[in-house]
């Protein structure tokens, strides 16, 4: 073990998310021990467990900090088209997934049933559909109520798509992506004032 750093509890705490991050991106949610945790963080497992009492709850942590870290990143800027917005918002999610696909696969298969991680990612869900709302042209509540609904089936639909993708690459990043896009603009279209995308498909 290297020698143990003395940092503040905050400093503390997120060392052992980066490094469980790590972990838990790069094997299977079975196969990471808390004693590596511990390990490669150059601690005992007493002060690990001081912060994180489980892996369920060490890997929650990790899960919070990356739907945070993945809503920061996620830009909807009404001066971009929207296509340009899905897809930057795509291109991030993707990202994430791409590089942490054993912690996805882990959410979404593994602690699928779990009302910690679940409510994680349904509270992000949540946000990206409140921003998305925020940038559409609705004529009115109405139009609001039907194309919430059509944004909050439409996220789940990404979300089964992408973690099915990431078990089985069964077309390339860019046509999931475009898929993922296109389905939405298609949905919205009939509920919309004006046509959102014009220029799609390219």
């Amino acid at each position: 073990m290297p020698p143990r750093q003395r940092l503040t509890p905050a400093d503390r705490r997120a060392q052992l998310l980066a490094v469980g991050a790590r972990l838990f991106a790069a094997h299977p949610y079975a196969d990471v021990l808390m004693e590596e945790v511990a390990e490669r963080a150059g601690v005992s497992r007493a002060l690990l467990y001081r912060h994180f009492p489980s892996k369920h709850a060490l890997f929650a942590a990790v899960y919070q900090q990356a739907a945070d870290k993945l809503l920061a990143e996620t830009r909807f800027d009404p001066a971009d088209s929207l296509v340009e917005q899905l897809v930057q918002g795509m291109d991030v999610h993707l990202d994430y997934f791409v590089a942490n696909r054993n912690a996805v696969l882990a959410a979404n298969r593994v602690l699928a049933g779990d009302p910690v991680i679940q409510t994680i990612m349904t509270n992000e869900l949540d946000a990206l559909r409140a921003r998305l709302l925020a940038v559409l042209p609705l004529a009115d509540e109405t139009a609001r109520e039907a194309v919430s609904g059509v944004l909050k089936s439409w996220l789940v639909f990404v979300q089964v798509l992408c973690v099915d993708w990431l078990g089985h690459e069964t077309c390339t990043r860019a046509e999931l992506r475009d898929v993922c896009v296109g389905a939405v603009l298609g949905a919205l279209r009939p509920l919309l004032a004006e046509d959102p995308a014009p220029g799609w498909p390219p």
